[in-house]
Order: C-alpha cells, then sequence, then structure tokens
C-alpha cells in the first residue's frame, strides 16, 4: 500500500520529472486539487487515468474513502493544481489519515515556486523562514509584525488582488530600509522578479495590473546588512 506524492508543473509543462511521468502512468487512480486541471497536464502527456477531486472544500468528507481505496489495494497518487502536494495545498492530512492506516508514503522531488525564488532573489539562501499565505484579514497586521522581526530570509505567498494591498501594509511595519524581492510568473513566459524596498514595489505594482501567482521575499537588514 502507497500513496505517491508527484509535483506538478508551477508554469511551463516541461518542468516534469521522468519519474513524475512514469508514476502518474503506473498508478491506477489520481487524487487532484481540480480534476479539469490536472486532466489537461494528463492529456498533454497522453495519460489516460481516473481523476477524483481532492480539494480544501472535500477533503474532511472524502479522505476515509479514499483511504479505504488504497488499503484495498488501489495505487494512488496525489497531485495539486500546480507544484508539490502539501506546500501551501490540499494533502496533510490525507497524508496523515495514510501513515495512520499504514500506509506507506512517497513523495516524488520536483517543481515548488518556493526555491526558484529564494535562490533568484539574491537574499541569503543558508536560513530562511516561510510562512505560506498570510491570513487573508484577521490576524494579517499581527502576522507582518512578527515577520518584520525574523532574522533570516523571509518568504510568503501572496495573490494578485491582495498584493498591492499587503505591500502598503508592510512599509508601515517594517523598517524602511528592508530589501524585498516580489516574484512571479515562475517558469512562465512573462516570469518577473522586481526587486527593491517596500515603497519601489508598491509603485511598481500599483502601476500596473498584477497578474500570476506571487511569491514576496524580504530581506531585513536589521539582521541582514548588504
Amino acid at each position: 500500500m502507497k500513496l505517491y506524492l508527484v509535483p506538478t508543473p508551477i508554469g511551463n509543462l516541461e518542468d516534469i520529472t521522468l519519474r513524475a511521468l512514469r508514476t502518474l502512468k503506473e498508478v491506477d487512480i489520481i487524487f487532484c486539487e481540480d480534476t479539469r486541471t490536472t486532466k489537461n497536464l494528463l492529456k498533454h502527456y497522453e495519460i489516460d487515468k481516473k481523476c477524483f477531486a481532492y480539494h480544501i472544500n472535500n477533503e474532511h468528507k472524502q479522505v476515509e474513502l479514499y483511504v479505504q481505496w488504497i488499503q484495498n489495494g488501489q495505487s494512488a497518487a496525489l497531485v495539486s493544481d500546480a507544484g508539490t502536494p502539501g506546500i501551501s495545498d490540499p494533502g496533510y492530512l490525507f497524508i496523515r489519515e495514510c501513515l495512520a492506516a499504514g500506509i506507506e508514503i512517497e513523495c516524488l522531488p520536483g517543481a515548488t515556486a518556493l526555491i526558484p525564488a529564494l535562490v533568484s532573489s539574491g537574499f541569503p539562501c543558508d536560513k530562511f523562514y516561510f510562512h505560506g499565505f498570510l491570513p487573508h484579514k484577521k490576524g494579517k497586521e499581527t502576522t507582518l509584525k512578527m515577520l518584520s522581526e525574523r532574522k533570516e530570509t523571509v518568504l510568503f505567498y501572496e495573490s494578485p488582488h491582495r498584493l498591492v494591498k499587503t505591500l502598503s501594509m508592510m512599509q508601515n511595519i517594517f523598517h524602511q530600509d528592508t530589501r524585498i524581492c516580489v516574484s512571479r510568473e515562475i517558469s512562465k513566459v512573462f516570469e518577473e522578479h522586481f526587486r527593491g524596498t517596500i515603497q519601489e514595489a508598491l509603485a511598481h505594482f500599483t502601476a500596473k495590473e498584477v497578474k500570476g501567482e506571487i511569491v514576496v521575499l524580504i530581506k531585513n537588514p536589521i539582521f541582514s546588512p548588504p
């Protein structure tokens, strides 16, 4: 009994490993965040598999049934819409319940927006703190204040329609000389890494329509001098 965790491309469809493709071909069923997104990927690589939805709105309802399927002999893979399952995507609950049921977990290495953004930023990579997504409303200011006190390079994910508001809030919390890097559309045609102060980033993204998944990186000048 085994559940394979298979990373999928975060943009460029070529960013998938040969091992991931072989695994998706060999398993009996695939659990995915959005069946339409996953079927587009499978179609591109001429893979025909049964796909079943597993996302934030149904995970508690479906996880027991899906675990039973694996226990009954179905080989399975879990994927998210993009990147590695469990990293700011559904997966933790499924993995926990599989382990509790004695099901082996095998996680394949592969695409994630986190590491390319970190390495491309030019900020220290030896130590970093990843926060995932910020709270949408309640607790957001408190979370940003906590992040402003971190000594390591800080990373968090943000959605395009909340980016400007978040940057505006950050300029009132972080040191004025704080350097940030805003990475978006990683691996896609319009990939961008904007490096500068919070004020410069706010001006840049206020003047344009923001699209794509975003990683915000922070280098605190108090702890990480140039």
